[in-house]
């Protein structure tokens, strides 16, 4: 508790949260909290936009690159994927309820059988490997990238609800929360310094996002044209605080995604998103 309490102490003093044994709902609250009370005249909706949402030219750019988006070549090849059966005949809307409709935002999800975060990845990898096909590489934007473009879609304007509902849940979501308040890499950056303690200002010509309405739009395409997961971009973000990245699909990773998805429950998903 000590060793937990000093890694997180001076970030969650930051936005009044001085339990350092809060609870998920009490961390998402106060989380909220902050963003609202330094940034009052932004409806919490909004915040699926990421740093769009700070300036209204940005939106309106953003708006426009949506209403005819260059990467619909990319969630094209991602519904082939989806829409060719295996070698069995089975196709992945056959292995996931409701055909994988309004799915994504109840990931990820704890196993208590198996003691883990499974995330919505992990559940399309596991549909491949129970109908006898090989599972995809977690940063192969060719072919886990592509499908799940176009599969979180079908999930779009669904509420996030992720759920943390057991102790062993709350291990997995405290090992992602310690992660995200953890400074690492050469830079001795965390995640919070970022898109906690400094969301809303500028650094390298981008605005920073906050850290609630984030997980709700993965993936995103950077530029229009380069497909990043959520996986993806935590590991391009340890790059460059020139940390070693943990490999899109591991433990680590799955527990901050549980953590990061949470604080924004409530929010809707869109999934595959123009960002700069």
């Amino acid at each position: 508790m000590i060793a937990r309490a000093a890694l997180l102490g001076c970030a969650l003093l930051a936005f009044g949260a001085t339990d350092a044994s809060a609870t998920p709902e009490e961390d998402r609250a106060a989380f909220i909290r902050t963003f609202q009370q330094r940034f009052p005249d932004l409806p919490l909706e909004d915040y699926v936009y990421g740093g769009f949402m700070f300036n209204k030219a940005s939106r309106n750019h953003y708006d426009d690159i949506m209403a005819f988006p260059p990467f619909l070549g990319d969630i094209e090849r991602g519904k082939a994927l989806w829409e060719k059966p295996f070698r069995n005949g089975r196709t992945y809307a056959q292995c996931l309820p409701d055909g994988g409709r309004n799915l994504a935002g109840t990931y990820p999800r704890f196993s208590e059988a198996e003691n883990r975060v499974i995330t919505f990845e992990m559940a399309l990898n596991r549909c491949r490997r129970d109908n006898g096909e090989p599972e995809y590489r977690y940063d192969d934007r060719a072919t886990m990238g592509v499908l799940t473009a176009y599969a979180r879609g079908l999930s779009d304007g669904m509420r996030m609800n992720i759920k943390v509902e057991s102790s062993g849940a709350l291990a997995k979501y405290e090992e992602g929360r310690r992660l995200f308040f953890r400074r690492i890499g050469q830079m001795n950056f965390a995640c919070s310094n970022c898109h906690l303690d400094n969301a809303g200002k500028v650094m390298r010509m981008e605005t920073i996002s906050p850290a609630v309405g984030q997980a709700v739009h993965f993936p995103v395409f950077r530029g229009g044209d380069e497909l990043y997961t959520l996986h993806m971009r935590y590991t391009r973000c340890m790059t460059q605080v020139r940390a070693q990245p943990f490999p899109a699909g591991s433990e680590a990773f799955n527990n901050l995604e549980y953590f990061h998805s949470y604080l924004s429950n409530g929010l809707p998903l869109q999934a595959s998103v123009y960002r700069r």
